[in-house]
């Protein structure tokens, strides 16, 4: 039988909505270990054609998501920051 991971996100392994969401390096890191995946931060302002491919399959693919920009006080959610960051159009 295969061993479970946890793959619950702890303190300091994510970031608050108003720093905009998203998993820090140290997050980054536990999850890529636990899974073998090879998460990578975040690429805002492309520095190769490769990294803005990266951001506009991000976009595309995160835009569609359901779900609120603002939550019901009037504050963006962390979709809403994740697509800021990622300088989503």
């Amino acid at each position: 039988m295969a061993k479970s991971t946890s793959l619950s996100i702890g303190k300091g392994e994510k970031l608050p909505v108003s720093k905009g969401a998203g998993l820090t390096a140290k997050g980054r890191a536990k999850y890529n270990a636990a899974t073998g995946s090879n998460l990578k931060a975040p690429a805002p302002h492309p520095k190769t054609e490769k990294d803005a491919g990266r951001r506009k399959s991000f976009c595309a693919r995160m835009s569609g998501m359901p779900g609120p920009m603002k939550d019901e006080k009037g504050r963006p959610t962390r979709k809403a920051a994740s697509l800021k960051r990622w300088n989503c159009k």
